[in-house]
């Protein structure tokens, strides 16, 4: 399972377009009457992107910003027209589609594109065009037609990407799988104030709590040239986690425990700053509130059911009274307790329940990929004295929430389902069982696919691995995770870097697991 389902009718695509930058966004373009004059240069030092594909459509994004470590990236208060080409080809001689758009100041300059009429399941071309400009180009592909019987995916997922941990070789390897879609789980920035502490590069910023400070610190990660290649290179789905706008927060509230009014507006920016740095094809956030949750079909193949489990959160389990009215900071290990089943709790709030209830009544697709945040399989950690805590920040903390989604996927004989994770900076793999039988019969799967650079010292983790029901654990290597799905079989591919140090570091399989339609859990398989 070593191709695309659509190679063979695709163009030939240079890496070193993608890595190494051979068509450089310094390229002149005439655009006559549409060029914008006055404008400073190196407009697009942020690369470009695309993301969430639909048979006959796909969203291009950009972002004006000739000093990107300025807070309105050094563009004038005013919109800018960017001309926007898609090309069966490389060198632009057969252009598809072609508009123009609007870089608003509003929105820092962003550009997004839902771009239509394209043809179903093939690659294309894309760049931007502002004054005399012309961005870099990149490749991306539209999903296949509804229902259309696709031979095969390959998806590679990822998340937790620290800046100041490590260098994105990952993300070289990624471009290199020549994936048909990236998926990334959270954790696309860090919010915190630059640590120099092990640090192998710092933040550019200090934390930030306002638009100006969360732009800064999106420009500080997406300059770098691996992570723009990993964009060039192919469309991505995405969500976000907790570091998107602050460590552990739930709804409306911070770790700390802090004023909800005042930590709504830093959200409200954060939000804001994650749309202006994004391909997403979600609506622009209202204040503090962005809908994130969606589908995403690959054909008969595969349904990607994407979720937000941090907005919509309720309270956090097995909290000390008056912790939260003293505005200290939440617990995050919590004894067993009342409040930690009850079935009223909530990861996903309920109207986001009741549209995935829905969703996994009504997909018909053979695959169904759930793209959440984290580690579903109950997490304990056990002492001496017998004593067990759970973390009160993941789904160990939200059993009920969780037991609903593995219930409806019983109830709605939903196909294959599969649960993708990050956040735990960990690679792991576990069965999910039925949570109304005693025989532990598995329902379906988990993969959390590590980190792409974030650290877990954990001495814990692979010890009580066995305890805790994972079939795979291991966090000292960073990397990421391939999944090759067939409508009868598939593989799921654990890679792990030599060195997440190191900007060249070699990578290699450290775990494989094989699947088999109809027939739910996993297979760990000799590497």
């Amino acid at each position: 399972m070593t191709d695309s389902p659509y190679r063979s009718n695709d163009l030939p695509f240079s890496r070193r377009t993608v890595v190494g930058g051979a068509l450089a966004a310094g390229t002149l373009f005439s655009i006559g009457a549409h060029a914008a004059a006055g404008l400073p240069q190196g407009l697009f030092s942020l690369g470009v992107a695309s993301g969430d594909p639909e048979p006959d459509g796909i969203i291009l994004w950009t972002r004006l910003a000739p000093q990107p470590l300025e807070s309105d990236g050094g563009m004038p208060p005013v919109a800018v027209p960017v001309r926007w080409e898609i090309a069966e080809d490389e060198a632009f001689s057969r252009i598809a589609r072609s508009g123009m758009a609007r870089a608003e100041p509003h929105w820092g300059h962003s550009v997004h594109v839902d771009a239509r009429g394209l043809r179903p399941g093939r690659a294309y071309f894309y760049r931007f065009i502002a004054g005399k400009e012309a961005s870099p180009v990149g490749r991306t592909r539209t999903a296949p037609a509804r229902g259309a019987q696709v031979d095969r995916l390959r998806l590679c997922f990822a998340s937790c990407q620290k800046y100041e941990a490590g260098f994105y070789a990952a993300w070289r390897h990624v471009v290199a799988e020549d994936p048909d879609l990236i998926l990334f789980l959270g954790d696309y920035i860090y919010e915190g104030a630059p640590n120099s502490k092990d640090a192998v590069r710092l933040h550019r910023n200090p934390e930030p709590m306002d638009l100006g400070g969360y732009r800064i610190r999106y420009a500080t990660y997406k300059l770098d040239p691996l992570l723009q290649a990993a964009h060039h290179a192919a469309p991505w789905a995405l969500t976000w986690d907790d570091h998107e706008v602050a460590n552990d927060y739930a709804g409306a509230l911070d770790e700390g425990n802090g004023d909800p009014v005042a930590f709504l507006r830093r959200r409200a920016a954060a939000y804001q700053a994650y749309y202006e740095h994004q391909p997403l094809r979600a609506r622009p956030p209202r204040g503090p509130d962005m809908r994130l949750y969606r589908t995403l079909d690959w054909g008969s193949l595969a349904q990607l059911q994407i979720v937000d489990d941090r907005q919509y959160r309720g309270p956090r389990a097995c909290q000390p009274d008056g912790l939260v009215e003293a505005h200290k900071p939440y617990r995050s290990l919590v004894a067993e307790c009342a409040d930690l089943h009850d079935p009223n709790r909530t990861m996903l709030g309920a109207a986001q329940e009741k549209w995935l209830d829905a969703r996994l009544v009504e997909t018909t697709a053979q695959w169904n990929l759930l793209a959440q945040q984290t580690l579903m399989r109950q997490s304990v950690k056990h002492y001496q004295d017998d004593a067990a805590e759970y973390s009160a920040d993941n789904w160990s903390g939200y059993p009920a929430a969780r037991e609903r989604i593995f219930r409806q996927w019983v109830k709605a004989g939903t196909s294959n389902p599969l649960a993708l994770g990050g956040d735990i900076h960990a690679f792991a793999a576990a069965d999910i069982a039925d949570p109304d039988r005693s025989d532990g019969t598995p329902i379906a799967a988990e993969f959390v696919g590590g980190s792409i650079t974030s650290l877990r010292v954990d001495p814990d983790f692979k010890r009580l691995a066995a305890t805790n029901g994972l079939a795979f654990a291991e966090n000292e290597v960073r990397g990421y995770g391939r999944l090759d799905i067939d409508a009868k079989s598939g593989i799921v591919t654990y890679r792990g870097l030599a060195d997440a140090r190191r900007e060249d570091s070699a990578i290699a399989d450290i775990a494989r697991f094989s699947l088999e339609a109809g027939k739910p859990g996993l297979h760990l398989e000799t590497v």
